[in-house]
């Protein structure tokens, strides 16, 4: 088959697709996934590409297998991805676990859709938030980003990539049905003009080499199988060697350093939009779809006079705490529209502390909200 290599344009494609290209620009040469509607076009589109620059795609039996995959290929030294939704990211979160606990570079999109249980299978939601940042057991930090539009599928991809060599931990993309599925312009630039981060090789001799031993950044270097280096994986709790060690101070040392590695570095790893906050008497703070729509409802809150600003998540997780409480010593109240019944607006209220109130919007799924909704939250807030 010939090689055909990246793409580099200006192409009409759906958010789930640009989100696959996104894989492919940053280096992903390994999918393994399940079809699953509104996630299956990545797969697709995956399916299709790989082969065509020397990758591999597999239709794994299920998404517990799917997740395990792409876990080995990383240990392999090859980029990996997977996507889902709904039931089949809950399927997965055993193993995202295992992924945090070894350490494993890859990334995991979830598009999502309406539920709980089989729930709208063809319909938006954005109900899986906090299953995001809790859905494994035991204590972790991880890092999960909400694109709004396909464009930002494709960039967003690559950097859940970079992030999850940088840190070497798996990485969410947090997107949902409506862009998934929505087609616009997408601008994929050169190879060249793309920042690439790839995980960072070991310098000691092999003989050496402790795979979990960290750098300063808490960050460990990792070698791949088969280059010589003698290494031990286990999702045990373990030493700098990979041993297990079943003690409690072991337990400490592990879990500390695996949530201080994104704690410490939150500044590199947040991304925020802000706009007109520094005059706002209320600010409307969304993300994915849910932001797009309430963009619209903040320049028509803004036509009637309304101080309102607007703060859209671009990470979800690790959650901007810092900025939350700056805005509430200054704003009366915090508006929130969300596809679900309250999840994000939990942290808002957590970090606002009572310095100003949150309003959540909620919208069950199977559509986005309607603008005149979010508007009268505003209205409403500032009365």
């Amino acid at each position: 088959m010939p090689r055909v290599g990246p793409l580099v344009g200006e192409f009409f494609m759906n958010g789930d697709t640009a989100c696959a290209e996104g894989a492919i620009s940053a280096g992903c040469r390994f999918f393994a996934g399940y079809p699953i509607t509104p996630a299956t076009e990545v797969a697709e589109r995956m399916s299709a590409r790989l082969p065509e620059i020397d990758g591999i795609f597999v239709q794994m039996e299920d998404e517990l297998a799917s997740m395990n995959a792409i876990l080995g290929a990383s240990w392999a030294g090859v980029k990996a991805m997977t996507a889902t939704s709904g039931p089949g990211f809950s399927l997965m979160m055993e193993n995202l676990g295992l992924g945090v606990m070894l350490e494993t570079p890859c990334v995991l999109a979830n598009i999502q859709r309406a539920g709980p249980s089989t729930g709208l299978p063809t319909l938006v939601g954005q109900g899986d938030m906090m299953q995001a940042r809790w859905g494994s057991h035991g204590c972790y930090s991880i890092i999960a980003l909400s694109p709004s539009s396909p464009q930002e599928c494709y960039q967003l991809t690559i950097k859940a990539f970079n992030l999850s060599e940088k840190y070497r931990l798996p990485v969410l993309i947090m997107s949902d049905e409506i862009v998934g599925h929505m087609s616009e312009k997408v601008v994929i630039p050169p190879p060249e003009d793309i920042e690439i981060f790839s995980r960072r090789k070991p310098t000691a001799v092999p003989e050496e080499y402790l795979p979990f031993e960290p750098d300063a950044d808490l960050v460990p270097p990792m070698a791949n199988a088969g280059e010589g280096y003698r290494f031990h994986v286990t999702g045990l709790t373990h030493d700098e060697r990979g041993y297990p060690v079943m003690t409690a101070e072991a337990q400490d040392r592990l879990v500390r350093r695996l949530v201080q590695k994104i704690e410490q570095n939150k500044t590199d790893i947040i991304d925020i939009e802000e706009d007109g906050i520094d005059n706002a008497e209320v600010v409307v703070c969304s993300y994915g779809i849910s932001a797009r729509v309430s963009q619209f409802a903040v320049e028509r809150a803004r036509d009637e006079g309304i101080k309102v600003g607007m703060l859209r998540l671009v990470t979800v997780w690790p959650f901007p705490e810092e900025t939350i409480r700056q805005i509430s010593q200054r704003v009366k109240a915090f508006v929130v529209p969300e596809i679900n019944y309250g999840q994000i607006a939990l942290e808002v209220e957590r970090c606002a502390g009572g310095a100003a109130d949150t309003i959540l919007v909620p919208n069950m799924g199977g559509s986005a909200h309607r603008p005149e909704t979010i508007i009268d939250a505003i209205r409403g807030a500032v009365r």
